[in-house]
């Protein structure tokens, strides 16, 4: 008996065990693919540099619309860095230096001159992938595409309106912006190919787009010059200071004739107050997204454009609202 009991047992046992494997062994395929098969990796991402020339509303605005569109770009990291000023070319050849140790695949940059262009070309040598936005270096092939205005053809757009709204005999002075830089200088070029013999340029003078330089600049002309009737600058913060030396010297508002290029919120504040005529509207929301999107298209090999030209407008009174 206790030997036919435990046979049967055994037999329960095995039967239990038999069971207890066939369970286990339907099921465990699942188990087993989800603990051994390789779990899916996310897209490495793409560690990408933004250096700016200084902190104005013009490049605050742009590097707000690139932090708007990384946030629907999530496979991408953007590094930031900025110059002090319109011409610290020291501070943006060390922002270069800072994006390639810390092994960005491309940087966008809007250059300060032309003297970073061996600091830019180390980069290129490195492998990384470089867009210019706002400003070219006309002379350097290394750079994957330029993103910018088209800066004649808004220096034309104010000459044109210029040439309309002077009288007979009108004198001009010009604030210039950082002499070589193309970009600037060709604001100027264009206003005066389509002002033609409207008015007479009295003074010239670089403002570097320094707000207090421009101040200064414009006091000179005024001192030099009280018969000037018009005033344009190459940017948007001399102009701001030449409407200061307007209204410091006494000059009622409206009796110079004053066109900018920017159109910052400072001037759109002006135009409506009627201090400031008008000024060449640019779009750096455009340039921020469009030059890191082609910068972000370099770097994974796709074919980008050598140009990409975001768009003039010209602000007047008029349309003012529209752009505050």
């Amino acid at each position: 008996m206790i030997g036919t009991r435990r046979a049967l047992g055994l037999a329960a046992a095995l039967v239990l065990t038999a069971s207890a494997c066939s369970s286990t062994a339907s099921t465990a395929p699942a188990a087993s693919t989800a603990s051994t098969a390789p779990a899916s990796q996310p897209a490495a991402v793409i560690k990408l540099g933004l250096i700016t020339k200084f902190p104005v509303d013009f490049y605050d605005t742009m590097v707000n619309a690139v932090k708007t569109w990384a946030t629907t770009h999530p496979e991408v990291q953007v590094l930031y860095g900025q110059g002090k000023s319109g011409t610290d070319d020291a501070g943006e050849i060390a922002a270069i230096e800072s994006m390639i140790s810390q092994g960005v695949k491309g940087i966008a940059i809007t250059p300060t001159s032309p003297n970073l262009q061996t600091e830019l070309q180390k980069a290129v040598d490195a492998g990384i992938k470089v867009v210019l936005i706002d400003n070219d270096i006309p002379a350097w092939t290394g750079k994957s595409s330029v993103v910018a205005t088209d800066n004649l053809a808004g220096g034309k757009l104010a000459g044109t309106w210029l040439a309309g709204h002077l009288t007979a005999g009108a004198k001009i002075g010009i604030l210039q912006g950082v002499l070589g830089n193309p970009s600037l200088d060709a604001r100027v070029t264009g206003m005066l190919a389509t002002l033609g013999t409207a008015a007479t340029v009295v003074a010239k003078a670089p403002s570097d787009c320094d707000q207090t330089k421009g101040l200064n600049a414009a006091t000179d002309m005024l001192t030099a010059h009280p018969d000037i009737t018009a005033i344009y600058g190459a940017c948007g913060p001399p102009i701001l200071g030449a409407l200061q030396a307007i209204k410091t010297a006494g000059i009622p508002a409206g009796k110079i004739t004053v066109v900018g290029f920017d159109a910052a919120p400072g001037e759109i504040t002006a135009i409506i107050a009627g201090d400031e005529a008008g000024s060449v509207a640019q779009f750096p929301s455009k340039m921020g997204s469009l030059g890191l999107q082609t910068l972000e298209d370099a770097v994974n090999g796709k074919t980008v454009t050598a140009t990409v030209d975001t768009g003039t407008e010209m602000v007047t009174k008029d349309n003012a609202a529209q752009f505050k």
